[in-house]
């Protein structure tokens, strides 16, 4: 049985393929195609898909998509759809249904409270599900404009960053903030019967720019009205809304034993730790993909198991469902782009190559295997420094990824090993949380760190990503600290690199001082 899931339509297009019960192939469109297109199948990612599940078009049983599909018509989608699946059941999957379904199915729960929370999305923000055995049951909704997702963009916007787009930076600058401005938001966010309705006396609907807030919101902050932010409160407004969100979301959640989390807001990593040392679940599980491309990965799962019925879980595996490159497709590439590159015989020769470059203080990309699923590189397509060079966060935030200094890098460690050095939960072998460096490390991974204690921890394991696993022992052993600074493959607000001539792309437009693409090894 194949099943084909395409969510994200109107932003952030994905596909993905399970078959006979497994998942073997996710991808977003915009990663593969190198562009957006708002409103049309993604083609290009479903082309990738079903070429790695191994299939053609005519053999898939059933199409899920996810709601909302167009802006206009939606009768040109769907004959598209007929068309290019003649022998396809077609079923429609509503927005927040396909965000629970990507997390309680990705989990062996048997029983769960599940919860997503975005911007937007078939006029609804949020929802609240009970997961029992095979069933997803709704409890509550959560209506626009009661919206946290908004809200958050409202801020993003506010603080003079680019809204739908930059929310993720508002969340690592609050780490610099104090609590001056939580009462402020928590005044906006009132709960009542247990769940959140928004305060719009705080908003101006005839105010369009600079997040649309009211003169009331100005006064609360003890600024004029309409005035700018100065640069020296940002980060206590930042901290003001994430601490508030943090608090309402807890509150949203309830208590229980276990949790599944989804939704664009979930890629807030300090929101998800929040909820780890909430105390009130025994076990949290935030959906790696969490935003509207993840929709796919439940498109599949509700299709699995509610249409078919079937009771075996799927689960994520590694997350590396994307496209992978063999050696004769790179050294193409490289031989076209006129490339001089060594290639490196034996995986013992290319660890003991890439140990030797990231202890000389060289930056290095790394590229191998498939293509991460989801926004970070969970050490198939990334960038990796030492953090033992003192100047390395400075060298990848200043002069490659040119991005602004609170913006910190995971610490990629062995997971058998993570615990010598960080306090962290599960959620961390995708990068989904933060966690707390143990006192005698914080001298050392002082550049990492958020705030006073907090850094994004990546737990690798060696069934995972051997490959990348056995390179961080590697640089272990040379240097007896089994870490590496990790941010991912791309540059100038790109996607993720996905093929060898992204990465040369990427390499030769940044300061970048070697690069590993399979065996092969380029520098500078």
């Amino acid at each position: 049985m194949t099943i084909v899931g395409i969510g994200g339509i109107l932003h952030d297009a994905a596909c993905a393929v399970l078959r006979d019960g497994e998942l073997v192939a996710a991808v977003e469109q915009r990663k593969i195609a190198r562009r957006r297109r708002v409103g049309e199948l993604p083609e290009e990612s479903i082309q990738a898909c079903l070429r790695m599940a191994g299939v053609g078009s005519e053999q898939v049983d059933c199409v899920a998509v996810v709601r909302p599909l167009a802006t206009g018509p939606e009768a040109g989608l769907h004959l598209k759809l007929r068309e290019r699946f003649p022998a396809s059941q077609i079923v429609l999957v509503e927005h927040q249904t396909a965000h629970a379904a990507s997390a309680y199915y990705a989990t062996e729960f048997e029983e769960a409270t599940v919860l997503t929370l975005d911007r937007a999305g078939d006029f609804r923000c949020g929802s609240r599900w009970r997961g029992t055995g095979n069933q997803l049951y709704l409890e509550r909704e959560l209506y626009y404009p009661d919206s946290l997702g908004d809200l958050y963009s409202r801020v993003t916007e506010l603080l003079g960053f680019e809204a739908n787009a930059d929310e993720h930076k508002v969340q690592w600058l609050s780490t610099a903030g104090d609590a001056r401005y939580r009462e402020v938001f928590l005044d906006m966010l009132p709960i009542g019967g247990g769940w959140l309705r928004l305060d719009r006396s705080y908003l101006d609907g005839d105010r369009l720019t600079r997040g649309g807030f009211s003169a009331k919101f100005y006064e609360a902050l003890g600024l004029a009205d309409g005035a700018e932010v100065p640069p020296e409160l940002k980060a206590n407004v930042a901290a003001g809304l994430q601490q508030a969100v943090e608090k309402v979301v807890i509150e949203l959640a309830g208590t229980g034993d276990n949790l599944c989390l989804a939704g664009g807001l979930l890629y807030n990593a300090l929101l998800v730790e929040a909820l780890e040392r909430s105390g009130r679940w025994k076990n949290v599980f935030v959906q790696p993909a969490a935003g509207n491309a993840g929709t796919a990965l439940g498109a599949v799962f509700w299709a699995w198991h509610t249409v078919y019925g079937q009771t075996r879980r799927a689960g994520l595996g590694d997350l590396c469902l994307g496209p992978s490159f063999s050696p004769d497709e790179i050294k193409r590439v490289l031989e076209n782009c006129k490339l001089r590159f060594r290639y490196l015989l034996t995986t013992d020769e290319l660890i003991d190559k890439a140990v030797e470059q990231i202890t000389s203080d060289h930056i290095i990309a790394w590229m191998h295997g498939r293509m991460e699923f989801g926004p970070r590189a969970l050490g198939n397509r990334s960038i990796l420094a030492s953090p033992l060079n003192p100047y390395s966060t400075e060298n990848l935030n200043a002069f490659i990824k040119h991005r602004e200094p609170f913006r910190k890098f995971a610490a990629s460690v062995p997971a058998e090993l993570a615990g010598e050095f960080f306090e962290v939960g599960p959620n961390a072998r995708y990068l989904a949380t933060v966690g707390r460096v143990r006192p005698n490390y914080r001298e050392a991974l002082k550049s990492a760190i958020l705030g006073a204690d907090r850094v994004r921890v990546h737990t690798v394991r060696k069934e995972d990503n051997p490959l990348y696993w056995r390179l961080l022992k590697g640089f272990g052993e040379k240097t007896g600290l089994p870490i590496l600074y990790n941010t991912s493959f791309n540059l100038f607000g790109d996607p993720l690199v996905c093929s060898p001539r992204d990465a040369v792309r990427s390499f030769y437009s940044s300061g970048i001082d070697a690069m590993f693409v399979g065996n092969f090894f380029l520098e500078k």
